[in-house]
């Protein structure tokens, strides 16, 4: 018996709002399969429940910050005058949404 059911999957297309072709309803469906049979391949594993999950692919992993090293800044007036249009010290773009 198939867990996925076409049915199914319309039923959570329909709630997400995604419009899927038949098509695409039926590689949802191949995919949920290849899924399934690779979720029961890993339960096949002798003792795989005693497996502690991973809560981080690197181990051994160590974050390093460096110390803040105060810089001089460019004047403002240095880094606007390469600019077309700005007004004070902001920079004028031009509006890419509608």
């Amino acid at each position: 018996m198939a867990k996925f059911t076409k049915e199914m999957v319309t039923d959570y297309a329909d709630k997400l709002m995604i419009g899927l072709t038949e098509e695409e309803t039926q590689m949802v469906l191949e995919e949920f399969e290849i899924i399934d049979k690779n979720i029961d391949v890993i339960n096949k594993i002798p003792n795989i429940e005693l497996v502690e999950p991973m809560s981080f692919c690197l181990d051994n992993f160590s974050c390093v910050l460096r110390e803040d090293v105060e810089e001089e800044s460019i004047p403002i007036e240095d880094l606007l005058a390469n600019c077309d249009d700005a007004s004070g010290d902001e920079v004028n773009v031009p509006k890419v949404v509608e």
